[in-house]
């Protein structure tokens, strides 16, 4: 969850940064919305199979596995949403910069 927390304080201070319009920050804020849910499902979910099942079973570990994976994939697609939209006015403010 920290990576998540820096991640989501970049993005946000990036996009304070950059010049958005409403619909970018809009999508942003569904990409980072859905990590964080993702990421509280997994944490649920964790917590779950520990209560049901407190010695280990290799069915209870797939399942955190598989938890775990959804919140990496999400990751995954939110990174690649934040490169669309952060991408291209990034690349232009490094520009002006040279």
């Amino acid at each position: 969850m920290r990576f998540h927390a820096w991640a989501t304080v970049a993005v946000v201070a990036l996009g304070l940064w950059l010049p958005l319009s409403r619909h970018d920050w809009a999508v942003l804020a569904l990409a980072i919305g859905a990590v964080w849910t993702a990421e509280m499902l997994n944490t649920a979910l964790e917590t779950l199979v520990n209560l049901v099942s407190p010695d280990y079973h290799p069915l209870a570990g797939r399942v955190k596995d598989i938890a775990a994976g959804a919140v990496l994939l999400m990751g995954i697609a939110a990174a690649a949403v934040g490169l669309l939209i952060l991408g291209p006015p990034l690349w232009a403010a490094v520009q002006q910069w040279w």
